[in-house]
């Protein structure tokens, strides 16, 4: 059996306080555990958005459900391609606005495996 994935304890604009790694601005939270998203990594920007790369950690972990973050503003995008090689691979996507995000990311938290990308800006 996986780990449990990390409750998110807060959100707010620019901040992410996250169980047993801390406050952090941007995360990536898998089963097991959790670090801050460094979209420098995978050339990630707010257009096109979250690339397949952004994920793969997530899926190494076990994840079989990905919880992915548009941002406050919904400036974060998801390429139709990021959503496909989720699905590709049998893990269910759910992708809202940040704080829905963490919503549907902590409701799943202890019931299955879940992993998920934030991002507390725009």
């Amino acid at each position: 059996m996986l780990p449990r994935s990390p409750r998110i304890l807060a959100v707010s604009w620019g901040s992410i306080e996250v169980e047993s790694l801390g406050e952090v601005k941007d995360l990536k939270a898998w089963p097991g555990g959790a670090r801050e998203w460094d979209w420098n990594e995978t050339g990630t920007r707010h257009s096109p958005g979250i690339q397949p790369g952004d994920v793969e950690e997530l899926l190494e972990a076990g994840a079989t459900t990905v919880v992915l973050s548009r941002g406050m503003e919904l400036r974060l995008g998801v390429p139709p391609a990021t959503v496909a090689a989720l699905e590709a691979e049998g893990v269910t996507v759910h992708v809202a606005e940040t704080t829905e995000a963490v919503e549907i990311y902590n409701s799943l938290v202890g019931t299955t495996p879940v992993g998920g990308l934030f991002h507390s800006t725009c």
